[in-house]
């Protein structure tokens, strides 16, 4: 196995655990509170539906759907890079580089942490750019 691709792999666990969390994070506060908007799971608890969130659920839903708007480009770019044997290098480092930036955008995300957000999200972004950029070069050099 290539370097580059353990780093990715590892990469791409880390990330969906980290997404699994925030699922975590949103059931614990809606159990600790017993506070449900869906009727079903409400009655489970002999409780009446919420017309809106509790706003821990509501910050965890954002970060969440942050995570869905970036971490497919880098599923999708990361696996391209291993796939045409992009630098091998490069892809570890923009790998491990995003994984951690998408860590710390969740934790600063939910602390409510600024302008460390805007900048982990930003770090984020430039290492997408990134692999794009490797997998762009390495189609041109083997004569795509």
């Amino acid at each position: 196995m290539s370097g580059a691709l353990a780093v990715y792999a590892c990469c791409v666990v880390v990330l969906c655990l980290k997404m699994l969390a925030i699922s975590c994070y949103q059931g614990y506060f809606r159990l600790r509170f017993l506070t449900f908007v869906n009727a079903e799971d409400a009655a489970v608890f002999k409780r009446s539906a919420q017309f809106e969130e509790r706003p821990e659920v509501t910050r965890a839903m954002q970060a969440w759907r942050n995570d869905l708007e970036n971490i497919p480009m880098f599923f999708a770019l990361g696996g391209l890079a291993v796939a045409f044997d992009a630098s091998a290098s490069m892809t570890a480092w923009l790998a491990g580089i995003f994984t951690v930036a998408r860590v710390a955008h969740t934790v600063t995300y939910l602390a409510r942490l600024q302008p460390w957000r805007t900048l982990s999200y930003g770090v984020g972004v430039l290492c997408v750019i990134g692999l794009a950029g490797v997998v762009v070069e390495r189609f041109f050099t083997i004569g795509g």
